[in-house]
């Protein structure tokens, strides 16, 4: 009898073990599908940003993106990732930063955090990115790089800590195993309104003013010089961006080894989904009923379907699908809303970074102070008895107040020192002549004069 029973707890061991390899097998094939997708928006934000510049200047845009995902990588192997996210080895962890893991250190001891350090990385490019898009045109790419790296190694990720890592002062657990926060309430933040696109938000928005205009932008008789070249080409990075964001918000569920994961990621998707698609078509009708010169605007519909997927980054696994549809349709009112005010300010946004990812990335976390039924999607939110709201707005002041001095006190010492704007000369005659190796990116492209003659 006793061999017997010993048999038998050894097969429930063997069976509990392979269950426990299973699910291990099938989150890291999750996170893995996840972390591909977000990384393919960088390709859509490549598309989309070169649509938006002048042909003079698209291989220069296009090489910025390309450095923002090698070197955002690679400071977050060094120090960014140890920052976000590095295990806390004291008995009361830091509320401020990690410090732990760099270099990967101790990933050995813990093989599921890769799957976690490419997810999350892809993540810390995209902030980056986003700033890329505000300055296009006439930021010089040494004091370009100069940001990139300082953003992705601590501004981005301490962040991340604050929000994301359990032990920052946005979400924390308290002496009695309850999350809390500096508020009282955790930070509800699903997939980063506020901690990954306004952070970015912040950062384009802090760069556009510090850099300037590009040369004769607000001249009443050079508007149409300075539309972009390529409607196509915003069109299909927009697409492309709205199928990786399906990485980007499913993903954050970081685990698929469940039916409560699977059937969250399906309401995530779906409200991923409609958001968009309100924002998109509001901006669309209101700039050709509405707002000057009131004709159809592909670009502004993009940018709109854009805005309603940045609104519904943090609320999307929180929400019900009617809700998504208001939070997209009020997303879409907050992004006209800002776009129009930059103009009216004469900032030079180039892609309205701001509006799409600074504004609508306030709305996302605001959004959750009032929608989510916390006895049906876990929300917290005031329009069924919650308190979420106090916590929220303190996410946006925190985030607002680390983001723009770091910003001003890197780009403008830059800017003062000449290693952040091209000159007027330099501008006219385009990036792509005066320091890229062909001097144009297309084979049928007009003749550019010579670089001699345009300096």
């Amino acid at each position: 009898m006793s061999t017997l029973e010993g048999r038998v707890e050894a097969l429930e061991a063997n069976l509990g073990q392979k269950i426990a390899d299973y699910d291990e097998a099938l989150d890291t094939i999750w996170m893995l599908l996840a972390a591909s997708l977000v990384f393919f928006m960088h390709s859509g934000f490549s598309m989309l940003e070169t649509g938006c510049v002048r042909h003079k200047n698209t291989q220069n845009i296009l090489a910025k993106n390309l450095i923002v995902v090698t070197v955002g990588f690679l400071c977050w192997y060094i120090i960014g990732y140890p920052l976000a996210f590095g295990a806390p080895t004291a008995s009361e962890p830091t509320r401020f930063a990690g410090a732990n893991n760099f270099a990967m250190d101790g990933f050995w001891d813990a093989p599921s955090s890769f799957r976690n350090w490419l997810f999350q990385g892809a993540f810390c490019a995209t902030g980056a990115t986003i700033v890329s898009g505000s300055m296009a045109e006439r930021t010089q790419l040494k004091g370009f790089i100069t940001y990139t790296t300082l953003m992705t190694s601590f501004i981005y990720p301490i962040v991340i800590w604050w929000g994301w890592s359990g032990n920052g002062i946005f979400n924390y657990t308290d002496d009695n195993g309850v999350s809390t926060s500096m508020t009282g309430t955790p930070l509800m933040d699903f997939a980063g309104s506020g901690l990954v696109h306004l952070v970015g938000g912040i950062g384009a928005l802090c760069g556009a003013i510090i850099v300037g205009p590009r040369f004769g932008r607000w001249e009443a008789d050079k508007e149409a010089e300075f539309e972009g070249h390529s409607i196509p080409l915003c069109v299909l990075g927009t697409f492309f961006l709205w199928f990786g964001w399906y990485g980007f918000n499913p993903g954050s569920t970081l685990s698929m080894h469940t039916a409560e994961a699977a059937n969250l990621a399906g309401l995530v998707a779906v409200n991923t989904t409609l958001a968009p698609c309100v924002a998109g078509l509001l901006v669309f009708f209101l700039r050709a009923k509405v707002c000057p010169p009131r004709l159809l605007d592909v670009g502004g519909f993009c940018n709109g379907i854009l805005a309603g997927l940045v609104s519904i980054t943090a609320g999307c696994g929180f929400v019900k699908s009617w809700e998504a549809l208001i939070i997209g349709f009020i997303g879409g009112f907050v992004y006209q809303g800002a776009s129009m005010l930059l103009r009216k300010l004469k900032v030079d946004d180039v892609v309205d970074a701001f509006p799409v990812h600074g504004a609508c990335g306030v709305w996302g976390l605001l959004a959750l102070g009032f929608f989510g039924n916390p006895d049906e999607t876990g929300g917290n939110g005031a329009f069924y008895g919650g308190d979420q709201i106090s916590i929220q707005i303190f996410a946006v002041f925190m985030i607002v107040m680390w983001v723009t001095p770091l910003s001003i006190a890197i780009m403008l010492p830059l800017r003062l020192l000449g290693a952040l704007r091209h000159s007027d000369e330099f501008q006219e005659a385009g990036a792509d002549l005066m320091e890229h190796s062909p001097p144009k990116a297309y084979s049928q492209q007009t003749a550019s004069p010579s670089k001699e003659t345009a300096m």
